[in-house]
């Protein structure tokens, strides 16, 4: 029995379950230019890509190295500041608290404090006591042991850190952002060690920081902008062998698929006009044989040959049938499809055949799905020893779908093809050369389901 539906636009649900899993593989270019156009530009993308990701880490590296050596640079200076300015002026009437020989430091101080280069500016003892300072309020007040590190005193390295300070002694400068506060040690002419402490603004630092990375930036950025122009060249080239080496494949698949096709319609042919034609007349003597024989035993085993070489005949013209595909032009699709089907609805197996009519196809598309077509019911027929089979072609997703399902014995399809099934590998390779793709999904006792897979684009770019 088959049946024929030339309206079908809803994709069945085996279908459906199918193609939402399929990963449809990407048209083949239309040109070469399209396809090396399509690689130069990924290959660009990936290239600055790969630029941000280096160039941000590198920019957060130069930074930090351009910190550290402000912040050194900073060290040096406070400490020529705290051994040639400040340490001569340091006297027992300054310790001791007298207004002129504060007033004389005040003096040595101030082009520093005047530019606003340092914020403020501290004279430690090592008990933590403020000796002197620029906010004369802080002078005499002693915060507890000192925060900074005891080999300050003992062997004058000095400390940097940058940060917001809100540390009671630190009331007066709460208010200015980020500082750079500094401890130096050194020694005054009485000989006992004190620590020099000055607060800086954060911007002789941030000053550096960008004169580094805008010295340093450009070159970095150039040197991998060139490495990657210098790759151009031989990424397009790359791409022109890739695209030339696809191109000769699907050339050389379609002769393969063409001169395939032609050998079964000369095999056809040769079967058809010479040994069928010699068995057919063989038959016909048999048969005159029988008639005539005068023993019953004789016309007997004649006429079991007979039957022999007749069932033998119905074998090969089916095997003609099967090679010889049905005229597209002539018939259409739909109908060329349901010809196909024909020997298996003689057989007794129940058929349907559904095409949508929103398949719009090129001749050469239609003939790629009547051949897969036509190996999926010669395997069924031979193999599969089904009682219904299905067959489907519609638009699903944007995609031309060909579905052919039987209920079959099947096979593992975690183990590849059977063994001895060339058909399978002649469907690969027909749907291959047309840029489809073709599944095959089996399981023993359950059935196979065929799928072959136009994309949109190679639909849609015919037309």
């Amino acid at each position: 029995m088959r049946r024929i539906l030339d309206r079908a636009d809803r994709p069945g649900p085996e279908t459906a379950a199918l193609l939402a899993d399929w990963p449809v593989a990407p048209p083949p270019p239309l040109t070469d230019r399209s396809e090396v156009r399509a690689a130069v530009r990924r290959f660009l993308l990936t290239g600055l890509v790969v630029l941000l990701v280096v160039a941000v880490p590198a920019t957060w590296w130069i930074r930090a190295v351009a910190e550290e050596h402000a912040i050194a640079s900073v060290l040096r200076i406070t400490q020529r500041l705290a051994n040639y300015a400040v340490a001569p002026l340091i006297t027992d009437e300054l310790l001791a608290g007298d207004a002129a020989a504060t007033a004389e430091l005040d003096v040595r101080l101030q082009p520093w404090l005047h530019d606003g280069t340092i914020h403020r500016i501290k004279i430690w003892d090592e008990d933590g006591t403020v000796l002197y300072s620029d906010e004369r309020s802080l002078i005499g007040q002693n915060y507890g042991p000192p925060s900074w590190d005891e080999e300050l005193v003992a062997r004058g390295e000095g400390v940097a850190t940058m940060e917001h300070h809100q540390d009671a002694e630190n009331s007066r400068e709460s208010g200015a952002g980020q500082l750079v506060e500094v401890y130096v040690g050194f020694v005054p002419a009485g000989g006992e060690r004190l620590v020099f402490e000055a607060y800086y603004d954060d911007s002789i630092v941030r000053d550096e920081q960008h004169s580094v990375l805008m010295g340093m930036a450009p070159a970095f950025l150039l040197t991998l902008a060139l490495f990657q122009l210098a790759q151009l060249a031989p990424a397009v080239g790359l791409a022109r062998r890739i695209q030339d080496h696809r191109t000769a494949r699907a050339q050389l698949l379609q002769h393969a698929v063409d001169a395939a096709e032609l050998e079964r319609v000369r095999v056809a042919r040769d079967l058809h006009d010479d040994v069928i034609q010699d068995l057919a007349g063989l038959s016909y003597s048999l048969e005159a044989q029988e008639m005539t024989a005068a023993v019953p035993e004789q016309r007997s085993a004649l006429g079991r040959s007979r039957a022999i070489l007749q069932g033998s005949l119905r074998t090969l013209r089916g095997i003609t049938t099967a090679l010889y595909s049905p005229d597209l032009l002539t018939l259409g699709l739909p109908k060329a499809l349901a010809r196909l089907a024909d020997p298996l609805a003689q057989r007794g197996i129940d058929t349907s055949v559904q095409i949508s009519s929103a398949v719009l196809l090129t001749p050469e598309q239609e003939g790629m799905f009547l051949k897969v077509a036509r190996e999926a019911f010669a395997n069924i027929s031979k193999h599969a020893h089904a009682s219904t089979v299905s067959l489907r072609l519609g638009v699903e997703h944007g995609a031309t779908v060909l579905s052919i399902r039987d209920d079959g014995t099947g096979f593992d399809d975690s183990r590849g093809s059977p063994e001895g099934h060339l058909g399978l590998r002649i469907m690969r390779d027909i749907a291959d050369a047309a840029g489809a793709e073709l599944e095959v999904r089996s399981q023993p006792g359950v059935g196979t389901t065929v799928l072959a897979i136009l994309p949109q684009d190679a639909v849609t770019s015919r037309f």
